[in-house]
């Protein structure tokens, strides 16, 4: 039996402030392992610095390897963990600016950076899309990472998952007025994909938005193994055995049953 446990954390950001910000991941990260050996913690998308902080973000963002980085894979590395985390990240040229999911690992390294490629509303104009989906293969599993509003586009967890990904992890700031849709998407994409499903998403508010928290953890048939509701800052832990991606995929035939040549209006621009 392959077994991991995961950690998912719903906090509050304060904006702009990234070493406060770091600071109050690295408690929850030495809180949550001193409770039980988990495998993987997750964290919500900027949770660094915050969603709003516009053109500011030009100063906030950081390169991956960098300041913000390093303190994460430093906690990695003091208690044995994955840690995925949502951050603003740079390019040399300092305006090419990215919203980013990072993976550091148990050794203190850097596993994976994904680059959010669905970009929403004022996001287009801070951030440049990224373009890879690319499965890391880990002690913990094989580890997707989605930001946000990615998941309302069944397309990425699902190269995600043709690629071999078991669990995805997803870092959101999605807000409450679309609270229902969050719901609805991290299920769908759990059950049409047959994977486990970590979402971590905000909570608090900012000037222009109040976050919707739901945070979950969602099995390969689309149930919710655990959740917190749309206020509470905390954490939810759960033990996943991956077999049972395995076995539900098996028992579907969820991807040998595909016909692609049906889909080609799916990789059309317009």
């Amino acid at each position: 039996m392959r077994e991991i446990t995961v950690a998912v954390v719903q906090m509050e950001t304060k904006l702009g402030e990234p070493e406060a910000n770091l600071a109050k991941m690295s408690d929850f990260v030495r809180k949550i392992s001193s409770e039980q050996k988990v495998d993987v913690i997750v964290f919500p998308e900027l949770a660094t610095t915050g969603y709003e902080c516009g053109v500011r973000f030009t100063q906030l963002a950081q390169r991956v390897p960098g300041p913000s980085t390093n303190v994460m894979a430093q906690r990695a590395n003091e208690q044995g963990v994955h840690i995925a985390f949502g951050m603003a990240s740079k390019e040399r040229v300092e305006s090419i600016l990215f919203n980013s999911a990072v993976l550091v690992g148990p050794e203190g390294d850097l596993v994976a950076q994904y680059r959010k490629v669905h970009l929403k509303g004022e996001e287009q104009m801070l951030f440049r899309p990224g373009f890879r989906l690319e499965v890391a293969e880990t002690s913990a599993g094989a580890l997707g990472l989605q930001l946000g509003w990615d998941v309302f586009f069944p397309e990425g967890i699902r190269a995600l998952c043709l690629d071999g990904a078991e669990v995805i992890l997803v870092c959101a700031a999605w807000e409450s007025s679309r609270a229902a849709e969050w719901r609805t998407f991290i299920a769908a994409r759990a059950a049409e994909n047959a994977c486990f499903i970590c979402a971590a998403n905000r909570v608090g508010e900012e000037p222009a938005t109040t976050f919707a928290g739901e945070s979950m953890i969602v099995g390969p048939r689309g149930a919710v193994i655990v959740d917190l509701d749309e206020t509470t800052e905390g954490y939810i832990v759960a033990k996943l055995n991956l077999e049972e991606a395995r076995r539900v995929r098996e028992e579907t035939q969820i991807f040998q049953t595909r016909q692609p040549l049906s889909y080609r209006a799916i990789v059309r621009k317009y």
